[in-house]
């Protein structure tokens, strides 16, 4: 494989986001709270209490589901950008057609910031709105601060992936 360093850079951002991506989704520290004097916390999938932990069956179920959707959404958009990135690089002949080759790994990372965006916009405003006028003392916690990281790497990735393309773009039409 032939990588330019800017190439192999990207790789590697968009390939530890997609990593810590999957992390976020996956813990059950996106809030924690207080109850009854315990300490509690809860993440997409569940929530534990004293040690124990229960699957989510609050009846407000659908903002928590979009959520997930949003999530899972993102890591496949990431991962087939990083898919497409590599192939581009690597320069297979698949990809002799497009004029710059990075572009469509340029869009799916853009595709992955929207999705996860989107994500984090819903979790927020019902924890704000509902879940934290429910538990008093409440605060967000690591997997959610994560998914706000993983939005900051992913669209500062896709920013660049996406400049980069429209500049060889554009170099490819100049006369």
């Amino acid at each position: 494989l032939n990588f330019t360093l800017h190439g192999r850079g990207a790789c590697f951002v968009a390939i530890v986001g997609n990593i810590l991506l999957v992390v976020s989704t996956a813990t059950d520290y996106w809030m924690q709270y207080r109850l009854s004097g315990s300490f509690a916390h809860q993440g997409l999938w569940r929530y534990c209490m004293s040690g124990k932990c229960y699957m989510q069956t609050d009846s407000i179920a659908y903002w928590n589901a979009t959520t997930r959707a949003f999530m899972i959404l993102s890591a496949m958009s990431c991962f087939a950008g990083i898919i497409i990135g590599i192939l581009s690089f690597a320069h297979f002949s698949a990809f002799e057609r497009f004029n710059n080759r990075s572009f469509a790994a340029g869009i799916m990372f853009f595709v992955s910031t929207l999705f996860v965006l989107l994500a984090m916009a819903i979790y927020t405003g019902v924890t704000v709105n509902f879940l934290g006028k429910r538990f008093g003392d409440w605060r967000f916690s690591w997997s959610y601060i994560l998914g706000w990281v993983i939005y900051q790497a992913v669209q500062n990735r896709m920013t660049s992936t996406t400049v980069e393309s429209f500049v060889s773009i554009q170099e490819s039409f100049d006369f």
